[in-house]
């Protein structure tokens, strides 16, 4: 499949929407937690908001992958917009903790809309060789949403005189208006192409490939946990380092700042995403990372000042940077033909679960062993994606008898075998 006619223009203009849309859910998620804040919330409430955001998307995602295989994948974007915007202007005139939690929800459906035509249209737009490259460029788009969001929040959130309830509603109205103006690069995102591959009227239908037959497909279930893991601790970060600035007296303002420090590496990470991957592999690339990340999270929970904190943060940025795009092209090359957006809607599925579930464990444990227990659980289940993503190096199906063994590791470890594309298992 080619790509590259009539350009990549379609690919710049998408990272564009991206980078506007994640923004404002950056901005607006941190600006959730301080009105929950203002109107009376603890941390286990903090904790079960942040998981409403991921609760409506996790019914949703399979439905709308199955659509999207069948059909286009851009009108979901605007749709992802409109619910966005909503979800975040209605949370900042909500008065209530169950308020604020429905709406959202209304967020983060929104954001999976959006999310799932958007990577959709990248996987059948990307001939197999350009995959890691555009799944990589289009993650800076949420990366650059996520250094600017936080410090746009940091910025408009005030907690001198008791004004952080209104200053946080400002804020959430500033992050609709922002998801509203992605709609200006939201044109010619999705080409209309006869004898394409990945087009949808020349794959094979979706629904004849069961939930269960793309799971069990070799190499999706690891880069969904992974997937999970690593946006896990981004969301986690997101929402709770708020609560632990306030516990160790470091400003909102501060706060945003080192939430988008951690952005801004994950940036430089995806930039040079390409040449790691030729240098290392994408497996060992994705072990290292992880394991790095999960050392780094631990390490969060440590009483450090702001500055340290910051360092800390810049390391876990680079290597969080690593599992997303990756995960996203592992998962599309392992899935079956016909049902690689289910097979993505899957994966975010699995990343909405996570956002689920994670945000309530660390509810649960920031209440009974205080704000650095979340931490020290992300740091676990890194590690755990770590040992994953290192499977493959351990676990090679055994060589033919008639090949010897340094013939076997010739072609394990050949260029071809770490940079083209092969999924991790």
């Amino acid at each position: 499949m080619k790509s590259s006619e009539p350009g990549r223009g379609w690919l710049l203009r998408l990272v564009i929407a991206f980078s506007f849309t994640q923004g404002a859910v950056s901005m607006a998620r941190p600006a959730v937690s301080y009105r929950a804040l203002a109107l009376g919330a603890d941390a286990r409430a903090i904790g079960v908001i942040a998981g409403v955001y991921a609760l409506l998307p996790l019914f949703a995602a399979v439905p709308l992958g199955r659509r999207t295989d069948h059909g286009r994948c851009a009108p979901l974007l605007p749709i992802g917009v409109a619910l966005i915007a909503t979800g975040c202007a209605l949370s900042g005139t909500a008065g209530s903790l169950p308020a604020m939690a429905a709406w959202s929800g209304v967020m983060g459906l929104g954001h999976l809309s959006f999310v799932i035509g958007a990577q959709s249209i990248v996987a059948r737009q990307s001939a197999p060789d350009e995959q890691d490259r555009n799944f990589g460029h289009f993650t800076i788009g949420a990366s650059l949403g996520q250094l600017i969001g936080p410090i746009a929040a940091g910025l408009v959130v005030s907690e001198h005189d008791g004004a952080m309830g209104r200053t946080s509603a400002t804020a959430l109205f500033v992050s609709a208006a922002l998801t509203a103006f992605s709609l200006t690069s939201l044109w010619r995102i999705e080409r209309r192409r006869a004898g394409t591959a990945g087009a949808p009227g020349k794959e094979a239908p979706a629904r004849k490939v069961s939930v269960r037959g793309i799971l069990t497909t070799r190499g999706v279930a690891s880069g969904m946990f992974i997937s999970l893991a690593v946006l896990s601790a981004t969301d986690i970060l997101t929402a709770y380092l708020p609560v632990v600035g306030e516990q160790r007296g470091i400003s909102p303002a501060v706060v945003g700042v080192l939430l988008s420090l951690r952005a801004a590496a994950t940036v430089a990470c995806r930039l040079a995403i390409t040449p790691m991957i030729r240098l290392m592999g994408r497996t060992v690339l994705m072990a290292v990372s992880c394991l790095g990340a999960a050392l780094l999270c631990a390490g969060i929970a440590l009483p450090v000042p702001a500055w340290a904190l910051g360092v800390l943060l810049a390391g876990l940025g680079f290597c969080l940077g690593v599992g997303q795009p990756l995960s996203m092209t592992t998962v599309v090359q392992a899935a079956p033909e016909g049902a690689r957006s289910t097979a993505l809607a899957l994966r975010l599925t699995g990343n909405r679960l996570g956002q689920v579930a994670a945000p309530a464990s660390a509810g649960v444990l920031a209440g009974l062993a205080g704000t650095a227990a979340p931490f020290v659980m992300l740091g676990g289940l890194l590690l755990i994606s770590a040992a994953i993503a290192v499977r493959p190096l351990r676990g090679r199906p055994p060589a033919d008898p008639g090949r010897s063994a340094p013939e076997k590791r010739r072609t394990e470890e050949s260029p071809a075998s770490r940079g083209t594309g092969r999924p991790p298992g």
